[in-house]
């Protein structure tokens, strides 16, 4: 064994695939690029997310309670790099990488319809928001667009370097 230093730790422990954030707030939609996510529950789900204070969504994000996490697939890997190295304070992200907004059900901000999969997400603590930028939120309607087939996903590894999931196994499980 050799030294890890800490600052890497979090490229192995990684959770989950890439998402994009959407957010509506004073009449404008924002996405961002998150991979600092993971499940808390399943029945509602309940994610747990990370977004910096020194985001635009945070500002959304803390003000309306609602957001929209899209699964994007490796078909739009360059935009999805490319939304999380700019801000949407000054860029309209939607407008400059060409995404299409989708109308959701339950909350204002919207769906993008390049992505396999969409959640509406209300946020239902708040609790370690000012100490850690944590959100929990709950998922209230998920869509998905069955006309991609097998899509495949991003997995964050830092420093502009991804893994994209591969091949699927299937191994016993006692889940019902």
């Amino acid at each position: 064994m050799k030294d890890l230093p800490l600052s890497k730790v979090y490229q192995f422990l990684e959770p989950g695939p890439v998402v994009l954030l959407t957010t509506a707030h004073k009449g404008r939609a924002n996405v961002m690029t998150m991979s600092w996510h993971m499940m808390v529950d399943f029945d509602p789900p309940l994610i747990a997310c990370i977004v910096s204070n020194r985001d635009h969504s945070f500002t959304g994000l803390r003000a309306t309670k609602e957001c929209v996490i899209a699964l994007p697939s490796i078909e739009i890997a360059e935009k999805v790099a490319a939304i999380g190295n700019c801000s949407g304070r000054d860029t309209d992200k939607f407008d400059a990488f060409h995404l299409t907004l989708g109308e959701a059900k339950h909350v204002g901000a919207p769906l993008v319809a390049e992505c396999f999969v969409n959640i509406e997400c209300k946020v239902v603590n708040t609790s370690l928001v000012n100490k850690y930028c944590l959100f929990v939120l709950e998922g209230l309607k998920g869509w998905i667009d069955p006309t991609q087939k097998e899509p495949r996903t991003l997995h964050h590894k830092g420093f502009g370097k991804f893994i994209v999931d591969g091949e699927t196994i299937e191994l016993k499980s006692r889940m019902p």
